[in-house]
């Protein structure tokens, strides 16, 4: 494995494959500086073998995997769903620990609770995916990071307003790490980037485009959803909807704004940030 956390003796993790996807316990994280141990691989007893070996208590999602035909995108978003509802579950239950799961979908529009139908601009190009989550449509792909956030609010402040401040706090901490102001806006979710490179709009102001969306669901004052962040993901996807119904907005990633990032680099400073903001 590359690196190695102070809680898992290198020797006993495994790495199969290129590209990781990485799920970790807020005990497991609260024990090291970080997580950066992580398995791959495209066989499921394999993974479960060894993931049980040092307590990663879910399955990794490869998106080499699934291929870009309309059934497999849909299986994975299947998945991942089945698999957040049923351990927000047995969290609420104190059957199972709270769990931060990064992943990366095949491409795919997802719809929330409050998604309208003359939002969805493009029903051809991708598959849709109609979800439970808070918010309007998204869209989600290779190059993108989705960080799927199943907390226990009943630990801390069953105050839903106060949590989505953090995420956005969690955001921003770990965009400035690469040196990009991410803002917020009252009338507007997610995280914006005043495009200072542009030339400005009619009214005068900075043109903005937003880098990261959040939609949420909790059940039992458990959360699942999360937060997803553009790395390098094909922005001309994102032309199949009005993300998150703000029209008028555009949309960026670090790619666009020129910053040169791996999956990584930026899920290291993620998770760090993670540790730094939540109690």
């Amino acid at each position: 494995a590359r690196g190695g956390s102070k809680s898992v003796p290198k020797k006993n993790i495994k790495k199969i494959g290129r590209k990781p996807l990485i799920a970790f316990t807020i005990e497991q994280a609260l024990k090291s500086d970080y997580i950066d141990d992580y398995l791959v691989s495209t066989d499921s007893n394999e993974i479960a073998k060894v993931a049980n070996e040092y307590g990663a208590e879910t399955p990794f999602i490869r998106p080499e995997e699934y291929s870009t035909d309309e059934a497999s995108s849909l299986s994975a978003i299947k998945h991942a769903i089945n698999f957040m509802e049923s351990r927000a579950s047995e969290i609420a239950s104190n059957k199972k620990k709270e769990l931060i799961w990064l992943v990366e979908h095949p491409p795919l529009y997802t719809g929330g609770a409050s998604a309208k139908e003359k939002d969805l601009l493009d029903k051809n190009s991708f598959p849709v995916y109609r979800t439970r989550r808070g918010g309007k449509f998204t869209y989600h792909g290779p190059g993108q990071r989705v960080a799927y956030v199943m907390l226990d609010l009943n630990k801390r402040e069953r105050d839903v307003r106060s949590f989505v401040e953090f995420l956005e706090r969690w955001i921003i901490a770990t965009l400035q790490e690469f040196n990009i102001e991410g803002e917020i806006r009252p009338d507007r979710v997610g995280v914006w980037i005043r495009r200072k490179d542009k030339e400005r709009g009619a009214d005068g102001n900075f043109l903005e485009e937003k880098i990261a969306a959040i939609g949420l669901k909790l059940r039992k004052w458990v959360s699942f959803h999360g937060i997803s962040i553009n790395i390098n993901p094909n922005l001309d996807h994102f032309s199949g909807i009005i993300p998150c119904g703000a029209e008028n907005f555009g949309v960026t990633s670090f790619k666009d704004l020129g910053i040169s990032v791996t999956m990584d680099e930026f899920d290291l400073a993620l998770k760090s940030n993670f540790l730094k903001l939540y109690k």
